[in-house]
């Protein structure tokens, strides 16, 4: 199973930006789905994560602001995020719990950098 995300970039606070990140390879269904961030010498936060039911949780830090979302029939996780603040700026991970012929697989993207100026 492969994730490729995209979508990341350089914007300028104010401003929005929509990753996108799909999955492909041997999948027979995925449950949860989820945005984390990091940066350098931190631990990895979680940012956003939705459900198979579509049930969302957010962080206190983007909540209002950012929007995830799924298409299970492209199966592709997206994050819409307004309202861009500096802090925001970090490297994004995609995650995807994908259940295949050799059970469930706890899967991860390669990341993607957002960039939020002041």
């Amino acid at each position: 199973v492969q994730l490729v995300e995209s979508g990341g970039g350089l914007v300028t606070a104010g401003g929005s930006l929509r990753l996108s990140c799909t999955a492909s390879g041997s999948i027979r269904s995925i449950s949860a789905m989820g945005w984390y961030r990091q940066r350098p010498g931190e631990q990895r936060e979680t940012v956003a994560t939705i459900s198979r039911d579509g049930s969302t949780k957010y962080s206190e830090s983007v909540k209002g602001r950012f929007t995830i979302s799924r298409d299970d029939s492209k199966n592709t996780v997206y994050l819409q995020m307004d309202s861009l603040k500096p802090e925001d700026t970090e490297v994004y991970y995609c995650n995807m719990m994908i259940y295949n012929q050799f059970g469930y697989e706890d899967s991860w993207g390669q990341g993607t950098q957002v960039t939020v100026s002041s």
